[in-house]
């Protein structure tokens, strides 16, 4: 099941995506949900099964894709996103620049995390402030949103844990990377969190995820691998991560990227002004964004 957040006359409401169409879920389960982050916290898994019924009955109201507004997800997630680097092999081997990190394959997770404040959606404009940077990258990732509260989890328990799944393109400033021997603050210039379209149930994608997962710069494909070849796979994150740290409904965690990105080109083939950037990960859909360079 896809789960969407869009506008509706001025408001954001919570609905769900079948065959094109988006039904507002309050009206579906006879109840207010006030927000994605709502509905998760209040989530049964007969939540389903009574969905579904509605939908297949087809009295409920329902719009366009076209007609609507589709927003990030969760918009204002309730604490940063938790990232992952180097996460692919090919990735971590085609990174060059000493500055940013080394390229040797991590044999533990390596976390970060960057502000979405608020994460933007499907269509919406990455503003790019070229007083700061001019050397912007994309990273197409499987996002993985959390489900329950947890610490300590097992490895084998994990997927209790999981709400379900979403696209993020962890935009980044390289320059400011390379300066600041970190990576938030060039990861989280405001716009930089792009995510969505959808958040899909992860009923209809159950582990071991083994999905494509592409980014196309104006038509181009750029990175081009499958979720399979994660260095440290969904389970081991979740349980990594959470030892000693609770993990809560609604976090969002960037599982890594694949190599393809612009900084790894030799020169580099970062983006411009009126670039389209397209991250597609297969059963979730495709998240569309442009570039635009601002003062």
């Amino acid at each position: 099941m896809k789960f969407v957040t869009f506008m509706d006359d001025g408001q954001a409401r919570v609905g769900v995506l079948s065959s094109g169409r988006v039904s507002p879920l309050d009206v579906l389960l006879g109840t207010s949900v006030g927000s994605m982050l709502d509905l998760i916290d209040r989530f049964q898994p007969q939540c389903l099964a009574a969905i579904n019924q509605r939908l297949i009955a087809g009295n409920s109201p329902s719009y366009a894709l076209s007609d609507i507004k589709l927003l990030a997800p969760i918009p204002y997630p309730r604490r940063n996103v938790f990232c992952l680097g180097k996460n692919y092999a090919e990735h971590a081997q085609e990174i060059k620049i000493s500055q940013i990190t080394d390229t040797a394959v991590p044999t533990h997770p390596i976390y970060f995390t960057k502000v979405a404040s608020p994460a933007i959606g499907h269509g919406d404009m990455i503003l790019v402030p070229k007083r700061i940077t001019v050397e912007v990258d994309y990273e197409v990732e499987l996002a993985v949103v959390i489900g329950k509260e947890g610490v300590d989890i097992p490895v084998e328990e994990a997927e209790e844990y999981i709400f379900g799944y979403t696209i993020g393109n962890d935009i980044s400033a390289r320059n400011l990377q390379a300066e600041r021997k970190q990576w938030f603050k060039g990861k989280s210039l405001d716009s930089f969190c792009p995510m969505g379209p959808v958040l899909l149930h992860k009923s209809a994608l159950p582990l071991p995820v083994e999905s494509s997962i592409q980014c196309r710069v104006n038509g181009e494909l750029r990175q081009d691998s499958n979720t399979r070849n994660l260095i440290f796979d969904i389970p081991s994150i979740i349980s990594d991560l959470s030892q000693g740290m609770t993990l809560k409904p609604g976090d969002i965690i960037l599982t890594g990227t694949p190599s393809g990105v612009g900084m790894g080109y030799d020169p580099p083939r970062y983006l411009k002004d009126g670039d389209k950037v397209e991250c597609y990960i297969e059963n979730i859909g495709v998240l569309s964004n442009r570039i635009k360079i601002i003062p």
